[in-house]
């Protein structure tokens, strides 16, 4: 972990048991965000890397709705009310919130049982799109649900997976002491064993 030195940026690189390309492995979730606004440019790139994304027959069932503070403060106001009370400490200075969802029916339909996998994928696309813009990004699944459906009047058989936090970096020592001691953690996971096995449930990679 260490500082850019132009900017508040902490910079985390993932400890990984192989070398991995740079932009999975300096990606990370961080909550010292500023209240600088995100160019349309910049949102038009994180929302077209996520139309590109995988899908299962190419359905593309993902929808994202965006919030962004400056185009629409009201709106802004009313996806930011369905946060916790936790999300919304330090979300207060984010200038873009994306709520994720998907359809979960096909188009003759049925169930599209790959539905949430591939609004998954996608909401991974725009992340990296946003890193690599240098933004940071953080997926919260903290906000609440109902509300959100009937503030914005989701349809019922969309479903309402994510709230994504967008923005520039802010700077850490902003945050209240715990969050301020989870900004510097070390990044950490499971062993790839434990996650990964090889021709037999279990049995590790």
């Amino acid at each position: 972990m260490y500082f850019d030195c132009e900017t508040p940026m902490i910079k985390k690189i993932a400890p990984t048991e192989a070398p991995i390309h740079e932009l999975l492995a300096s990606r990370w979730s961080p909550r010292a965000l500023s209240s600088e606004p995100v160019s349309r440019e910049h949102l038009h790139a994180v929302l077209e890397a996520a139309r590109w994304a995988p899908s299962a027959y190419n359905a593309q069932p993902w929808r994202f709705v965006v919030f962004d503070r400056s185009a629409d403060e009201v709106a802004f106001k009313k996806a930011f009310s369905t946060l916790v009370p936790f999300n919304q400490g330090w979300n207060r200075p984010v200038p873009v919130l994306i709520a994720v969802t998907t359809q979960t029916l096909t188009h003759k339909g049925d169930v599209n049982r790959c539905a949430a996998y591939d609004a998954g994928a996608a909401a991974l696309a725009l992340v990296l799109q946003a890193h690599a813009l240098g933004l940071g990004a953080h997926q919260m699944s903290g906000f609440d649900v109902k509300a959100f459906r009937q503030v914005f009047e989701i349809p019922g058989d969309v479903e309402i997976i994510a709230m994504i936090a967008l923005g520039h970096y802010g700077e850490a020592d902003k945050l209240d002491p715990v969050l301020r001691e989870r900004e510097k953690a070390v990044r950490s996971r499971l062993p790839l064993a434990e996650i990964a096995f090889a021709g037999a449930w279990k049995k590790a990679f």
